[in-house]
């Protein structure tokens, strides 16, 4: 997805910018009174952007402000999406591994998440494991989400995770640390009576 979201970004800056560029240089050429192509809508330094016969044309047609809205809309909700995307984080998607022969070998960063899950959510007390790599693929970072069992203690899962399954983690992909996040929730449960 970051790759996607990359050219995304890249796409949409790049044509933003040449609009504005093409839009505010005519605009500006015309204002200085310079040449300016005869195609151009504004030619001379006292011209309007917009007429008021060109703000009202539409204003009397049944279909002008559901087109309005709902192209508002469309860029509304596009706007948001890419502002999400850009405030997410990004899932490594693969590890950089060292050797030994000085130019490494790769791990998909998904492997490894499910392998770090699998012993995070073979623990005692805990019922799910999630997992996900962030960061560098030289520098990969874990975001752990761990749904705990209602008998569980929490202190006793989290030094477990360190000691256990983030150390098997970093020392199968030959890493020097592997920063851990984690965030406990507790998995919901009916009330037992007691007699």
């Amino acid at each position: 997805m970051s790759g996607v979201l990359r050219t995304v970004n890249r796409l949409l800056l790049g044509l933003a910018g040449l609009v504005l560029l093409c839009l505010g240089g005519g605009v500006l050429a015309a204002a200085l009174g310079l040449s300016v192509p005869t195609w151009w809508p504004w030619s001379g330094k006292h011209d309007v952007l917009l007429s008021e016969a060109d703000r009202t044309r539409w204003r009397s047609e049944g279909w002008w402000w559901p087109t309005v809205i709902a192209v508002l809309a469309v860029l509304v909700v596009l706007a948001l999406w890419w502002l999400l995307a850009q405030l997410r984080r990004a899932r490594l998607a693969e590890v950089l591994v060292d050797s030994g022969d000085g130019e490494g070998a790769l791990l998909r960063g998904r492997a490894l998440e499910g392998v770090l899950a699998g012993e995070a959510g073979a623990l005692d007390g805990v019922a799910r494991a999630q997992v996900r790599l962030t960061g560098k693929r030289s520098a990969p970072q874990a975001r752990i989400r761990l749904r705990m069992e209602p008998h569980a203690a929490p202190q006793e899962a989290l030094g477990r995770l360190s000691d256990e399954a983030l150390a098997h983690a970093r020392d199968s992909a030959g890493l020097a640390e592997l920063p851990a996040e984690v965030r406990l929730k507790a998995v919901k449960h009916r009330a037992q009576r007691v007699n």
